[in-house]
């Protein structure tokens, strides 16, 4: 008959995505008078509980290439933006999120610049990234346990072996 043991691990007890479109604006040194490129780097993040759902803290830098002078000369402005997004993440069986459940935050899509415009001096960008979220956690599992007793198979040396043979009576069934 099998009883069950119940074993405490560690596992996936949530996951979500989500795809944020948020807006920046950027004001240069010079007055820009066309968007020649721009470009997001240095993109980092980290995820944190906090009142029941998950917040990731993030920042990126920002690069746009304008002209500038009636489109005779170029240039790069740089800055750095930092965001919150908020996720409230579903668990599994009713799992509570608490200060131990480990926080794992992935970027799905890196942050691109998905429409710019210059408006009276000012370039304004809208920047789209998906970040994903897996939160880790305790939980039990309920597996089925046999008592079988451990049998162990017996191991003779060959000189032990070769004893036992001298011992053998050859005429036992004479």
């Amino acid at each position: 008959m099998a009883s069950y043991k119940e074993i405490v691990t560690k596992a996936v007890i949530g996951k979500a995505k989500k795809t944020t479109t948020s807006s920046f604006s950027l004001t240069p040194n010079e007055r820009p008078d066309t968007v020649l490129g721009c470009w997001v780097i240095n993109h980092s993040f980290q995820g944190r509980s906090r009142g029941g759902a998950i917040i990731i803290d993030g920042e990126f830098d920002v690069n746009v290439w304008y002209s500038y002078e009636n489109d005779t000369k170029t240039t790069v402005s740089s800055s750095r933006y930092q965001y919150s997004d908020r996720m409230n993440i579903r668990l599994k069986d009713d799992s509570p999120l608490t200060d131990s459940s480990e926080i794992l935050v992935r970027s799905l899509k890196q942050p691109t610049v998905t429409n710019v415009n210059v408006d009276n001096g000012v370039v304004k960008l809208d920047i789209e990234k998906e970040l994903g979220v897996e939160v880790v956690g305790n939980t039990k599992l309920k597996v089925p346990v046999e008592d079988l007793e451990d049998e162990y198979d017996e191991i003779y040396d060959e000189d032990d072996m070769n004893e036992s043979l001298e011992q053998v009576d050859e005429n036992y069934l004479d």
